[in-house]
């Protein structure tokens, strides 16, 4: 599965890649993590509880933030495994200045899903996808406000 797309947001890239940098506002941001636990080297152990129509189940795996350039880009990588199925994410993100203090966020990233998930999930996967990435920047959005 594919995403990708862009979000203009209220906040000068710096500001936001402080916010996104951050692992206790990426890990509360972040739909469906319920925790991230420091590794060492960029990586952490990501606990996430995601609902897929029928499909529900508790991940555990691991994030890693690589490719960092501040404050323009970096990509993030997932293993998350469970009794349902595994789920194997890369994403790139881009923050852009705009006019007045914006930023624009673009993404593009690929998710692969195994096992019961992939079977079962694949009918609403494309849906609750794209309500997983509103909600990742409907809450990153509430952070910037918070910490303006």
């Amino acid at each position: 599965m594919h995403l990708n797309g862009t979000h203009q947001l209220n906040a000068t890239p710096q500001e936001i890649w402080k916010l996104l940098m951050n692992i206790d506002v990426l890990a509360r941001i972040t739909p469906a993590i319920d925790r991230l636990e420091p590794l060492g080297n960029d990586k952490y152990t990501a606990i996430a509880e995601v609902k897929l129509g029928p499909v529900k189940g508790s991940f555990t795996g691991e994030m890693e933030i690589a490719d960092k350039q501040e404050p323009e880009h970096f990509t993030l990588r997932m293993q998350q495994n469970s009794r349902i199925g595994n789920v194997s994410a890369e994403g790139q993100i881009k923050l852009q200045p705009g006019a007045s203090g914006q930023t624009e966020v673009a993404f593009t990233g690929d998710a692969k899903l195994s096992g019961t998930l992939a079977r079962m999930g694949q009918r609403v996967l494309g849906g609750v996808a794209n309500s997983l990435v509103k909600q990742f920047f409907k809450n990153l959005e509430d952070e910037i406000q918070a910490n303006a």
